[in-house]
């Protein structure tokens, strides 16, 4: 299931992320790469705050959908 099905405060692990390989490129060079851990900090204006790697990285809906977990 896509990211963005996820609660606040869920977490889970990456199983796949789709798209062209310039986004896949950029989501990895984020800490998005798969069997990592992410958590879904906050949902605002259907924009994502998620916890990657120590990080906290916002996301548009869009671009959330393609990370799979």
């Amino acid at each position: 299931m896509p990211l963005t099905m996820l609660s606040i405060g869920d977490s889970s692990f990456i199983k796949k992320i789709t798209g062209k390989d310039e986004t896949r490129k950029f989501l990895a060079s984020l800490g998005f790469i798969e069997g990592e851990e992410v958590c879904v900090v906050a949902k605002i204006s259907g924009n994502v705050i998620l916890g990657v790697k120590d990080s906290r990285i916002a996301l548009d809906q869009s671009m959330a959908n393609r990370i799979m977990v």
